[in-house]
């Protein structure tokens, strides 16, 4: 093969390191554009957050003799009011301060605050327990031998979220036989039974039955209709999941009125007991911007919280000297054009973040007016048409940001849908559809529900052609049973 030089003349479009910190920070979300934000700043000397320092006086009046003894006098009183009279002015050095003179405490009652409402700042900003935490907690308070606290520990690794035990018994014994000899099946059972005396009630149980059952049996017995409650969910549970109430009332031997007396009991017990106990802690969503209305017309800003303010650090961008070619200097240097790109960045993704959130309200201005029934169809196309951007860029943009509007707060994808024909020629989107159905649903008789073809004719009386099998796609993305799971019987 003969070896040559060939000179080749092309274009091809290079995405510049500025560019790709432009489209990193576009995609980043509030929380993960404060932790970029924060790390930058650690790591790069040149920036800073631009934060409005009051202006404090040049001159400061000194105070007058009388006014510095009263100011002494008025605090040694504050200090003193509930401090003992002999408190030594040498202390030992075994003896801490709290023994002499509770300071939080003292604070507190001068304040006029009650200890009642720290109490409920400390309950509301501690971690949220986890069923697992509270079942362990409560096996600690409980006695058990060696073995059985073993066996105990399992089986408490087993419950899961529901506080249903996920492992069968037999499962779990023949892995607990690796660790103790001789361990019987009933020695498992025996202590899953004191587990499920625990709080909350119906917590280890092995199926829907058995969690009804055992909140069953913690009832008190003169409760009425509690055998008869517990003859249901043993024997018959699954033919009132049927709605059979014929051959539940045929082998039960009730009338209607008692039938609904047992059913009524029933729904008064959790079938998830362990959702009682909370999991986690809420996550609390972030605006990025914020709709307000002025006079006729809605405005959008920013939120200043999710991107501050930032500046070059002036004292450090003064000691950079053009001449000077030191490593110290080239390094300087480096990180102010660093930080001029950051801040440029950050700009250019506020100004995009503005103008799509600014289009997408003009083109929903009756969701703000009138609800979810006005939504209007739109499609990313729309906007990136508008704002002159690709459509890859629009969709950056809209994943996981937030608006803030009267009608709460909402990613920029939920103001996206698809659309469905009018009888009068228009459109009407997915959204406006689904809430259209959500009130019919509501609206319905429960002992008759509506069925699809009947909300689909509903419908298309309000001028919207949609088919049967569309709004049964709509129910199921929103969750709602169909009409013969609605039924209610009592």
């Amino acid at each position: 093969m003969k070896q040559s030089l060939q000179l080749r003349m092309g274009q091809q479009l290079a995405m510049t390191p500025q560019l790709q910190q432009a489209i990193k920070l576009l995609q980043l979300s509030s929380l993960d554009l404060q932790q970029e934000i924060q790390q930058v700043l650690d790591s790069n000397m040149m920036l800073e957050i631009d934060d409005e320092v009051p202006q404090i006086p040049s001159r400061v009046e000194n105070l007058s003799e009388p006014q510095q003894e009263s100011t002494d006098n008025s605090y040694r009183e504050l200090v003193d009011m509930d401090a003992p009279g002999d408190i030594p002015q040498e202390l030992a050095v075994d003896i801490s301060w709290d023994e002499l003179y509770d300071a939080p405490n003292a604070l507190v009652q001068n304040s006029g605050v009650s200890n009642s409402e720290f109490d409920d700042y400390a309950v509301q900003r501690a971690p949220a327990a986890t069923l697992h935490d509270s079942l362990c907690w409560q096996m600690e308070l409980t006695r058990f031998s060696e073995r059985d606290y073993a066996i105990a520990t399992t089986l408490i690794d087993s419950i899961n979220n529901d506080g249903y035990l996920a492992s069968d018994l037999e499962e779990i014994h023949q892995g607990l036989s690796l660790q103790i000899p001789t361990l019987e099946l009933d020695e498992v059972t025996a202590v899953l039974h004191r587990i499920q005396n625990f709080d909350p009630p119906g917590v280890g149980a092995l199926d829907l039955a058995d969690c009804l059952r055992i909140q069953l049996k913690q009832l008190k017995d003169d409760t009425p209709w509690k055998l008869e409650a517990l003859t249901l969910v043993t024997e018959h549970l699954e033919l009132l999941g049927k709605r059979d109430l014929v051959r539940l009332k045929r082998m039960m031997s009730l009338n209607d009125d008692e039938l609904s007396a047992v059913v009524t009991l029933i729904r008064t017990l959790e079938p998830r007991p362990g959702q009682t106990v909370a999991s986690e802690a809420p996550q609390y969503v972030t605006p990025d911007v914020y709709v307000v209305r002025q006079g006729d017309h809605w405005t959008v800003s920013l939120n200043p919280e999710v991107s501050p303010k930032l500046r070059v650090n002036p004292v450090y961008s003064g000691m950079v000297k053009r001449a000077d070619a030191s490593n110290d200097n080239t390094a300087m240097r480096n990180h102010l054009q660093e930080a001029r790109w950051f801040i440029k960045s950050l700009q250019s993704r506020n100004e995009t973040l503005l103008r799509v959130a600014r289009s997408i309200i003009d083109r929903q201005q009756e969701f703000l007016d009138k609800g979810e029934t006005a939504m209007k169809p739109l499609v990313l196309r729309d906007i990136a048409d508008e704002v002159e951007m690709h459509e890859s860029t629009i969709s950056r943009v809209t994943t996981q940001k937030y608006m803030h509007t009267p009608n709460g707060i909402f990613e920029f994808k939920y103001f996206f849908s698809s659309h469905v024909s009018t009888q009068g020629g228009g459109e009407c989107s997915a959204t406006a559809i689904k809430a259209y159905l959500k009130e019919i649903i509501g609206q319905e008789n429960h002992h008759k529900p509506l069925s699809d073809d009947t909300i689909a004719k509903m419908l298309q009386e309000r001028g919207i052609n949609v088919a049967r099998r569309t709004i049964a796609k709509y129910r199921e993305a929103m969750s709602i049973a169909p009409s013969s799971e609605r039924k209610q019987l009592f």
